[in-house]
C-alpha cells in the first residue's frame, strides 16, 4: 500500500540525503511531499534546487505516514523557527508512532521533541552531544533503528538507510 511521506527541509540541505531516499521511496510506488518554512524553493548544499509542496503553516502531520528529516544545516535552521512548528510537527510522529528517519544532522531537529529520552540513535559527530543531552543512547553504527525512528550517520550509510525506509513503508 503507498504511504504518503513528508519531508521537512530548509537551504543548506544535503542534497543526496534528500534525493537518494526520494528516489527509493518513489520506486516503491510512495508519495513525497516537500514542506518547508514558507513553502518556497529549497536551495542544497550542493546547488540543488528542490521545489516545496507546501509551507509547514499549510499542512497538518495526521495527513502523512512517514517522514524524513534530510541532514545538512538544513535541520538546524528548522529549529531556528519562532514557533517550534518542526518540532511539534516532528513530535505527532514520534508520539502516534509512524515512522521517522533521520540521517546525518536530521536527528538534531527531534531534540526539541523531548521524546529522545532513552532512545537509541546515530547521526553524524557533530550533534552527538545534543542527542546524549537530550536523553538519548548515541551510537556510532551506521543505522539504527529503535522502534519507529531510524536514524544513520552520513551519505556514506544511504544503502542501509534507504533499505530500512523500504522495510519501515512497506
Amino acid at each position: 500500500m503507498s504511504k504518503k511521506v513528508a519531508v521537512i527541509m530548509t537551504d543548506l540541505v544535503e542534497d543526496i540525503e534528500y534525493t537518494s531516499p526520494k528516489e527509493a521511496m518513489e520506486a516503491e510506488g510512495h508519495e513525497v511531499v516537500v514542506i518547508s518554512p514558507d513553502g518556497s524553493t529549497v536551495e542544497g548544499k550542493k546547488g540543488g534546487k528542490f521545489e516545496a509542496d507546501y509551507s509547514i503553516g499549510d499542512v497538518s502531520a495526521d495527513d502523512y505516514d512517514a517522514l524524513l528529516i534530510p541532514g545538512g544545516f538544513s535541520p538546524d535552521g528548522l529549529r531556528g523557527d519562532s514557533e517550534d512548528r518542526f518540532a511539534k510537527f516532528s513530535r505527532h510522529f514520534l508520539e502516534a508512532d509512524k515512522p521517522v528517519f533521520a540521517i546525518c544532522h536530521g536527528p538534531q531537529l527531534l531534540v526539541d521533541t523531548d521524546l529522545l529520552k532513552d532512545r537509541h540513535v546515530t547521526s553524524v559527530k557533530n550533534v552527538k552531544n545534543d542527542l546524549i543531552n537530550a536523553g538519548a543512547n548515541w551510537d556510532d553504527k551506521a543505522l539504527e533503528v529503535c522502534g519507529n525512528l531510524v536514524t544513520s550517520r552520513t551519505p556514506k550509510d544511504l544503502d542501509e538507510f534507504n533499505g530500512e525506509i523500504k522495510r519501515q513503508l512497506a
